[in-house]
């Protein structure tokens, strides 16, 4: 069967088993055949409209849809649209029935699912009589999502026999008696023993059942039809078996016995046709973030409302955006794959793509086993397989994905929620691994997966010495997961030159903690002895604004760590001149992914927002000030504005002091942050629910200073009074208005001397202190005339040989630039790595 010199892709099947599409002319069109291992039913009737197992444009995927939800609207009217609830089957119809809810206008949409959540109850249950995987769960949020009387409109890929949709319905209508429903599906199958089924069953339940399908017929099966589809399966999988792992080449043409097409591993990398590119090895997957609205689900499998719907709808054009400048400029060709039930939001991604590139297609994995035959007359002509990567309940097995392989696309963007991005995935063998041998370029797109507030596991208490961390039990609680036993340090040049390439974030692994030498700690003394004063003041100082403007009571945030020994010496201000005991924790905040959320609902949940301040050590050019206002957009109720001690890039108006100077638990990592690691965000690490990571280096006990810094400092308090009471008065009658002049001087800075990135330029004593113990150093420059401020970080320049310029004019005491494009194998004559353009 032809069109227009195209062979129907379910020609194959219908050579050999006779089997046949009669009814509208659509049919063809709408649907391909193959075969699979089935007892009930071999072979498979292979959407070309729905987005599974044919890749498809997603205006089409989701126009078709859509446009089946118009139909219903009419069909229905606008009054009872307008009470309407849709429900769709999983997996294979989960991004369908959204579509379709989506097109009917402003009803709620929910999902069957094969996944149990903790927590949450279900409000029904049925059994797919056909299908691989039977079992179906209804999980909604809010209980009351079926208890309406308007119309349910159930949706499904197809409407064979009806049993699958007619059970939903009988068992639903037991609980939640409704006047009316609508079944919609993309074809209507039914013979007519079915069709005679659906009217005696709206008789029977005394409720009315329409159907609406976009085209309607038969499969014409002969007889003996599944024994010799089941002998078909069995020989073409076990030739599949002899050639997995060869040379992967098509087989013969349509009708000359073509030969079964699988890809099981990451090892066939040959691509198809003659003019596309070859490629070595598997491409290494780069992770997009997605910025993905807080709290908004990532499905209907708990329900998804259209307040769901215009939030999505408001942020798609942002993470299109990032997609977009995440993939290869020059990829034309681009999949986005889907993952299992989650469909509707990779579906809306890709079709917020598409103006963007010439050529986008959307389909999903799935659990469905399917023959791959590579025939054009054959609606699977590949497969992939890989574990299953979702801790699913049904335990381990093999999951697919079809039509992809073998250079198809320049691009795939692989989407997958929280729950399935697991340590399985990333393993040799897993989807990732298995999609980076048949295309250059894999990206992975994370979801957080949606939990219903009340199901959420119960949130961890904060962390204390001396069990995590040197400090006292009271001086800090940490909001944050103990990753001790996990190795995440790496070399410093292999960190900056993953960072710098997109290869990773910087907070998905640790640098080597620096040990200083007995110079670099002498150092260290007498600074801190020479500073200890001046830094008490400027705690008083910072403490007294705090208290007067904000709350008589604040619950201290510091942000960990550089703001944590901050947050302990405001707390013993507040003891030391008020008597008062103040709550202080520490949270994560990473640059580029934002706060820990669970810190902040941790936070909701015990204090009342309006009291918490967030505190840091110091502002550099301000990205962290502005980092935390972006997050915390999505909370009510907290402040953004963070107090520091040192605000020299006039960034913030609560501060001790604008000057660049000398803090002292700036020379030192953990030693003087309680022993406690920079923080950790990486997802095989840290799950939807956890708190951000960190670790404890009980093994560095010995050269620990953190309690002898506090100590030091604190006993400079009295000292330090007078100074205070000035300076509080004198900063209440300022103008403290952050005029931003730090990132104004950084990007000065950054041109003249050719970075187009700015956070490759690190202002001021503390960062660029950051510079040198963590990053690749390209130079250091230097206000002329600085002096002892600055001995420690002309000492670790020396140390790691990198360049001081004395300049003139600095609004910084130092500033530290690391070299853009940095490349491990540039090195100089000692062998040691250096940046390089």
């Amino acid at each position: 069967m032809r069109s227009g010199g195209v062979v129907w892709s379910g020609q194959w099947v219908a050579d050999r088993l006779g089997v046949g599409l009669e009814g509208d002319a659509r049919l063809t069109e709408l649907l391909g055949l193959a075969l699979r291992r089935n007892p009930k039913r071999a072979h498979l009737l292979v959407s070309n409209v729905l987005g599974k197992h044919v890749p498809q444009r997603p205006s089409t995927v989701y126009g078709t849809g859509a446009d089946l939800g118009r139909r219903v609207r009419a069909l229905l009217g606008e009054g009872a649209a307008a009470r309407a609830v849709v429900l769709g089957y999983a997996e294979t119809a989960t991004g369908l029935g959204h579509a379709v809810a989506d097109g009917l206008g402003l009803a709620p949409y929910l999902h069957s699912t094969r996944r149990a959540v903790a927590g949450v109850a279900p409000v029904g249950g049925f059994e797919e009589e056909h299908s691989h995987a039977t079992s179906h769960l209804l999980l909604p949020e809010d209980p009351a999502l079926l208890a309406g009387d308007g119309p349910l409109v159930l949706v499904d890929d197809e409407f064979s026999t009806g049993r699958t949709v007619l059970n939903t319905i009988a068992a639903l209508h037991a609980r939640f008696p409704r006047e009316r429903y609508v079944v919609v599906a993309l074809v209507d199958m039914r013979g007519a023993r079915d069709r005679g089924r659906l009217t005696e069953f709206a008789a029977e339940l005394g409720a009315r059942v329409d159907l609406v399908a976009l085209a309607t017929g038969t499969v014409s099966l002969p007889e003996g039809v599944l024994e010799r589809g089941r002998e078909l399966v069995a020989r073409y999988e076990a030739e599949a078996g002899r050639r997995r792992g060869g040379d992967g080449l098509p087989g013969p043409a349509h009708g000359s016995g073509a030969q079964p097409r699988e890809t099981a591993t990451g090892t066939d990398r040959l691509g198809r046709d003659g003019d596309r590119p070859r490629w070595r090895g598997p491409a290494v997957p780069n992770r997009v973030e997605l910025d993905w609205p807080a709290g908004l689900p990532d499905g209907g499998r708990h329900g998804f409302t259209p307040a769901h719907r215009a939030r999505l709808d408001a942020a798609l054009p942002q993470m299109a955006a990032r997609v977009r400048a995440a993939l290869p400029q020059d990829a034309s060709r681009v999949l986005v794959l889907g993952n299992e039930e989650l469909m509707y939001a990779p579906l809306r991604i890709a079709r917020a793509l598409e103006p963007a590139l010439a050529e986008v297609r959307f389909s999903t994995t799935t659990r469905s086993p399917v023959l791959p035959v590579d025939d054009p007359g054959y609606a699977i002509r590949s497969r992939i397989t890989f574990p299953a990567h979702d801790a699913p309940a049904d335990g381990p097995g093999e999951r697919y994905a079809y039509n992809v392989a073998d250079g198809r696309f320049d691009a795939i963007v692989t989407v997958v929620d929280s729950t399935g991005d697991t340590p399985e995935l990333h393993a040799p063998g897993g989807l990732l691994d298995v999609l980076g041998a048949h295309t250059p370029h894999v990206l992975l797109a994370v979801i957080p997966s949606y939990v219903p507030p009340e199901a959420a596991s119960p949130m961890p208490e904060p962390l204390r010495g001396p069990a995590f961390s040197s400090y006292e039990p009271e001086d800090v609680g940490w909001l944050l997961q103990d990753l001790s036993a996990v190795e995440l340090e790496a070399p410093t040049e292999e960190r900056e030159e993953a960072i710098q390439s997109g290869g990773a974030h910087y907070a998905e692994s640790l640098p080597v903690e620096y040990q200083p030498s007995e110079r670099y700690q002498q150092l260290y003394r007498s600074a801190l002895d020479a500073s200890a004063t001046r830094i008490a003041r400027a705690v008083g100082t910072v403490t007294e604004t705090v208290l007067a403007e904000r709350s008589p009571r604040p619950v201290l945030v510091s942000l960990a760590r550089a703001g944590t020994p901050v947050g302990v010496l405001m707390r013993r201000w507040a003891r030391h001149a008020h008597g008062l005991d103040l709550p202080h924790y520490a949270v994560s905040i990473v640059r580029g992914r934002g706060i820990d959320r669970n810190a902040l609902r941790w936070l909701a949940a015990h204090h009342d927002p309006a009291d918490v301040v967030f505190v840091d050590g110091w502002t550099g050019k301000g990205a962290i000030t502005r980092e935390l206002a972006d997050a915390l957009a999505d909370f009510e109720g907290f402040d953004p504005r963070m107090a520091v001690l040192a605000d020299p890039g006039h960034c913030v108006e609560t501060y001790g002091t604008r000057d660049d100077f000398l803090i002292p638990s700036a020379c030192l990592n953990s030693t003087v942050s309680g022993l406690i690691s920079r923080t950790v965000l990486r997802d095989d690490l840290v799950g939807p629910q956890d708190f951000h990571g960190a670790k404890f280096y009980r093994e560095l006990a010995g050269a620990d200073v953190s309690r002898s810094f506090l100590d030091a400092v604190t006993a400079r308090f009295a000292e330090a009074e007078p100074d205070v009471a000035a300076d509080v008065k004198e900063l209440a009658a300022a103008d403290r208005t952050p005029t931003w002049a730090g990132w104004a001087a950084v990007e000065r800075i950054a041109a003249a001397h050719g970075i187009d990135d700015v956070n490759l330029v690190k202002p001021g004593v503390g960062e660029t202190t950051r510079v040198l113990l963590r990053r690749v150093p390209w130079k250091i420059l230097a206000q002329r005339g600085a002096g002892a401020d600055l001995a420690h970080v002309r000492l670790l320049a020396e140390q790691r040989g990198v360049p001081v310029e004395e300049v003139d004019g600095l609004p910084y005491s130092c500033v530290g630039l690391i070299h853009p494009r940095y490349t491990r194998a540039a090195t100089g004559a000692d062998g040691k790595a250096v940046a390089s353009r």
